[in-house]
């Protein structure tokens, strides 16, 4: 249970989605009993047939930033920045500084300036814990160029040739219908099921829906490097959860009726923030909470979540909640059924 091996499982690359569905709530479901391990195959779009009127929906309503800037530093090389930080423009007007990861074929060391386009620069003026913190000088507003010229930080497993593959906007698709808040550097990606239609079927149908932000970081990257998972450290991740998402959720729980957290994003953000009764305090701040087989789940009832990579923090989340011989027999007959994995893939509710 606590051995990284345990969450290994064999997964056919042809498995992993590179685009997204054609529709976002036409990507498959499969749900699973969390007590008895029970499986059902569904469309997403069947949610409102599987939630009850009185369960109560958090979601996720980061943004992600088309922070993923390309390159070239006065030398010549070819250099990829990752800002990891942004949320919105400096109220100060100073100069533009955030931390970022720096890929470039030589280790960029303070000083070093990268040329990203006529309107664009930046120079390294510092390097701690892995991160490089970069200020840019721009011709014009950094927001505005940022978004002109900057990529979607997507993961690494997506690795399509463009000249071949159909085009795809990763700056919709990427994206969920309800993100609001700027500062994600990865999208809370079982959120990217739902459409504007769905979510006013899943109201008229009675179902509250709540929203908490949780800016996705760069550790949702990172692989876990220990053998004994109890021995891995998450990085804290900025949260945010207003009053009115707290009270719903607190009312919710004291009227006995469910919480159904979409991703594990809220799944973490929910139980961070919940004392040991379930009542969750409204706030912001950082969260880093690891959750793996033996945690006791104070708010969370149900959760919506894609399929996650092998031996990755978010598998250990899920089969916590689920059970781990449980979650990875669902895994199995998922593949064997060709559902799609990851990102872009399909999705499971586990109640």
């Amino acid at each position: 249970m606590y051995s990284l091996s345990d969450y290994r499982y064999d997964l056919p690359p042809d498995r992993i989605a590179q685009t997204p569905a054609p529709d976002r709530d036409g990507s498959r479901l499969l749900t699973l009993g969390r007590e008895t391990g029970a499986v059902d195959h569904r469309r997403f779009r069947d949610l409102p047939d599987l939630l009850r009127p009185t369960d109560l929906l958090v979601v996720n309503n980061t943004q992600v930033v088309p922070a993923r800037l390309t390159g070239r530093k006065e030398t010549g090389g070819r250099a990829e920045v990752l800002i990891l930080d942004y949320t919105g423009p400096a109220r100060n007007g100073a100069p533009p500084v955030h931390r970022c990861l720096v890929k470039a074929s030589k280790r960029a060391r303070p000083g070093t300036r990268i040329r990203f386009d006529a309107d664009l620069s930046g120079e390294v003026i510092g390097i701690g814990e892995g991160m490089h913190t970069v200020r840019f000088d721009c011709d014009g507003d950094f927001e505005t160029i940022l978004y002109r010229i900057g990529r979607m930080p997507l993961p690494p497993y997506i690795r399509r040739d463009e000249a071949a593959d159909p085009p795809c906007d990763d700056g919709t698709a990427y994206q969920t219908v309800y993100a609001a808040r700027k500062g994600a550097v990865a999208a809370p990606t079982a959120g990217l099921h739902f459409t504007p239609e769905l979510l006013d079927r899943l109201r008229t149908a009675g179902v509250g829906i709540a929203e908490i932000t949780l800016h996705v970081g760069y550790g949702t990257f990172l692989p876990v490097r220990v053998g004994d998972i109890r021995d891995h450290r998450m990085h804290a991740e900025t949260y945010t959860i207003p009053e009115a998402a707290a009270d719903a959720v607190n009312r919710a729980r004291s009227e006995g009726r469910r919480i159904v957290a979409v991703g594990t994003t809220c799944v973490r953000t929910l139980e961070w923030a919940a004392d040991e009764t379930g009542r969750i305090a409204a706030g912001s701040g950082d969260c880093d909470l690891f959750i793996y087989p033996g945690y006791r789940f104070k708010t969370v009832d149900a959760m919506i979540t894609n399929f996650h990579l092998p031996e990755s923090t978010l598998l250990m989340l899920v089969s916590a909640f689920a059970g781990r011989d449980r979650v990875l027999a669902a895994y199995l007959e998922a593949i064997e059924r060709g559902y799609r994995f990851y990102s872009y893939g399909d999705a499971m509710f586990i109640s």
